[in-house]
């Protein structure tokens, strides 16, 4: 409980920075004995909804709106999914991605968290829809980012046109940064696994840490620089591979 009225979190036309101390925890359709803290979703600007569930013990959640894709990664516990008939184990830093209206329910026996991709799927003429992807975040290969050693990126999600939607981790080494400001098309939302830094985000500055959550709108200014001796990681979402004037 804070006293002083201060926080971290800053919310701008352009970007956010979202802090624990200001999570407000409250209930979501297809979550039962779930917990939900929506981060970003479309009242602040986004295209997309990135949420973070808490399960307790029974807890399960399942396909509650139609032509919505969603992802999903471990951040503590173990959870089921059912797919059809088939049943997967997710433990931290497994993920799933479900393709649009596919049914699945998740559920878990014990306290679990895991935060939460969902987003309208857009279609390509000549391109498959997607399948169902699960991993475990670890056996992912990673490849550095520009030739950087320091700056290692593991994509979760096929990089193929099927796919509207990216989600990556990025670890940086202690002292590790993006290698320039970049401003583009894509939108972002992002969650500090581990460690922390300095993030720049349109014209300010901001520390930043685990736990963190961070949205991008597209075209704000953006750079991160990790600080401290251990690794910094976050868990990265972008919109990819498609025209901005198929949804205009």
């Amino acid at each position: 409980m804070s006293l002083s009225g201060f926080t971290r979190t800053h919310v701008a036309p352009d970007h956010a920075l979202l802090t624990p101390d200001t999570f407000v925890r409250a209930f979501l359709p297809g979550w039962h004995q779930t917990a939900c803290i929506v981060h970003i979703s479309p009242e602040l600007g986004a295209r997309f909804q990135m949420y973070t569930v808490e399960m307790q013990p029974g807890g399960s959640g399942e396909l509650s709106l139609l032509d919505i894709q969603r992802f999903a990664y471990v951040l503590e516990g173990e959870v089921s999914l059912e797919v059809g008939e088939v049943r997967h184990t997710l433990r931290p830093h497994g993920f799933a991605y479900l393709p649009a209206n596919t049914p699945h329910r998740f559920s878990s026996q014990g306290p679990s968290r895991m935060v939460v991709f969902d987003k309208p799927y857009q279609s390509l003429a000549g391109a498959e829809a997607p399948s169902p992807v699960l991993g475990y975040e670890p056996e992912v290969p990673s490849n550095p980012l520009l030739g950087d050693e320091a700056l290692q990126v593991r994509l979760l999600l096929p990089d193929t046109p099927s796919f509207d939607l990216a989600v990556n981790t990025m670890t940086f080494a202690p002292g590790a940064h993006l290698p320039f400001v970049e401003t583009h098309v894509m939108e972002h939302g992002l969650l500090f696994l581990q460690g922390g830094g300095v993030y720049r985000l349109g014209e300010r500055w901001y520390t930043v840490q685990a736990g963190d959550v961070i949205w991008m709108a597209s075209y704000c200014p953006q750079w991160f620089g990790a600080l401290g001796k251990t690794q910094s990681k976050y868990l990265l979402y972008k919109d990819v591979n498609r025209y901005s004037l198929e949804s205009v």
